[in-house]
């Protein structure tokens, strides 16, 4: 079976490793396609390496089949399709125990802690599998875990009908954050420098500005006559994302913290303390997240064909890492399949 190793920063090998049959308590997949996220860039980056051991096979946002199962678990059968909750909770450490399970302190992610997804058969424990629609295409399937991160986080932030959205940072999330809260009735504005992203985000109906272009602030108090808006998001990752974030929120206004900044930002603490602001970080996910995001992207209220850039073999996976260094891409998928090459 093919792998990606990570072996250090900015050093990805394509290897040929014995599939093993699933142990205990497993699920033998065939992976299909494997999404290319910001946390994988992170870890390419070496930005995770006091987490993430090298040699490391990384990835977590996939789509495949069962191929083989244990003789200990039941309810499942060979060529079922099929994703991952990559999140393994201890079950006994303070979050769990409060239950919140997805903010485990000792949390096991798959693709960050255990071997992860870019490998063409993966064993994985069948707790952590969902199941998915006969008729869901696999590539778009790949997209069902970071529809989960946006299920999540709208959640998190109480988006109403009744609320002015702003989003900060138009990568895969968020757009995603953005449609999920336009679906609630919000009325929601778009950040993103990028100009291929804006066109993918205006072509499925979003409205996205320049903020290199447009004062974002200014926009925003026009059109809510100087009151600012009820939620933003920051999923940028950079300290003028989150300072636009900051900036445009009305008074109580709810600031969502999405991305993940691999260094401190200097944060306006005055005009959290003036507005009485509030700040929510949201880091993962919980099963029925999982469950309403199989559900968005088999229903197409999840626009997965449009938001899918490039399908790459996965012989060709340090090239799919740059273009999504270099932007010009939203979603990058890993082609895995056996039967492709």
């Amino acid at each position: 079976m093919k792998t990606v190793v990570y072996r250090g920063a900015r050093r990805l090998a394509i290897e040929e490793r014995d599939p093993r049959p699933p142990g205990p308590g497993q699920l033998r997949i065939a992976v299909a396609y494997v999404g290319i996220c910001g946390t994988d860039l992170h870890v390419y980056h070496g930005d995770l390496d006091a987490r993430v051991a090298a040699p490391a096979i990384i990835g977590h946002e996939m789509s495949g089949r069962v191929t083989a199962v244990a003789a200990d678990v039941i309810g499942w059968s060979v060529g079922q399709p099929v994703t991952v909750m990559p999140t393994r909770s201890c079950g006994w450490c303070p979050a769990c125990r409060s239950g919140h399970p997805h903010v485990c302190h000792a949390m096991d992610f798959l693709g960050l802690d255990s071997p992860g997804a870019m490998q063409s058969s993966w064993n994985v424990p069948a707790d952590l599998v969902v199941p998915l629609p006969d008729e869901l295409p696999l590539e778009h399937a790949a997209l069902v875990e970071p529809v989960a991160v946006a299920v999540h986080d709208v959640r998190r932030a109480e988006v109403t009908a009744a609320d002015q959205v702003v989003v900060v940072g138009g990568g895969p999330v968020g757009v995603l954050i953005a449609t999920l809260a336009r679906g609630r009735g919000a009325r929601v504005l778009l950040v993103e420098p990028d100009p291929y992203r804006r066109a993918v985000a205006d072509g499925i109906g979003l409205e996205v500005v320049d903020p290199h272009a447009i004062d974002v602030v200014a926009l925003v108090d026009e059109r809510t006559a100087g009151t600012g808006a009820d939620v933003a998001f920051e999923v940028s990752g950079a300290a003028a994302g989150v300072a636009t974030a900051v900036d445009v929120l009305a008074a109580r206004g709810r600031l969502v913290m999405v991305a993940i900044h691999p260094r401190p930002r200097p944060v306006d603490l005055h005009r959290f303390f003036w507005r009485e602001l509030e700040l929510r970080g949201a880091r993962l996910y919980r099963r029925e997240d999982m469950a309403e995001a199989v559900r968005l992207v088999g229903s197409g209220a999840v626009p997965a064909r449009q938001l899918i850039s490039r399908i790459e073999p996965v012989e060709a996976a340090t090239a799919a890492f740059a273009a999504m260094e270099q932007g010009g891409v939203l979603k990058v998928l890993l082609d895995l399949r056996e039967d492709a090459r």
